[in-house]
């Protein structure tokens, strides 16, 4: 994907889901008057702003990102943490996130905003992999093939085997 095709596709997703917030919480919210997903809704959302915001830390202690550089220009794979779990964390996030608005709005059209939004993010992920195995090379490839793109379960059960093999 070129540079500009990457720029105008991520802001559509994040359009989507700037959207998807907005008519969740202040035009939808709990539309269809299930409380109950709407407090799944919550309780899905606490986990996606951790695991949006905590590779932001990680990044910056352990990937030798160069001072006055983005968190994301990483010099070093970094596969410990959260990324011994899933590969990719703050995708996982932004899928969660929109997960979660469609379980607090239960509106027709913030699921169909949330559904465009998760499959493109899940897009992205796939790309994200093509371009890590350039940067990294056999190391990534390795890498995949212990821990998983965005599964969390299945991250979590391959981390406590590894652990209980050592």
């Amino acid at each position: 994907m070129s540079k500009w095709m990457g720029l105008v596709f991520w802001s559509v997703v994040c359009l989507g889901i700037i959207a998807q917030f907005a008519l969740s919480l202040f035009f939808f919210y709990n539309w269809a008057g299930l409380d109950v997903l709407s407090y799944i809704g919550w309780a899905v959302w606490v986990p996606s702003m951790i695991l949006g915001w905590m590779p932001i830390f990680i990044f910056r202690r352990k990937a030798r990102v160069r001072k006055g550089e983005s968190y994301t220009h990483t010099t070093v794979l970094v596969d410990s943490g959260i990324y011994a779990v899933v590969r990719h964390p703050q995708y996982l996030a932004m899928i969660l996130l929109s997960l979660a608005l469609i379980l607090i709005s239960q509106h027709w059209l913030v699921m169909v905003i949330g559904f465009v939004a998760m499959v493109s993010v899940y897009i992205a992920m796939r790309e994200e992999d093509g371009r890590l195995i350039e940067k990294f090379g056999d190391d990534y490839k390795r890498y995949m093939e212990s821990v998983p793109r965005a599964n969390f379960l299945v991250g979590f059960i391959r981390l406590l085997r590894r652990r209980n093999r050592v």
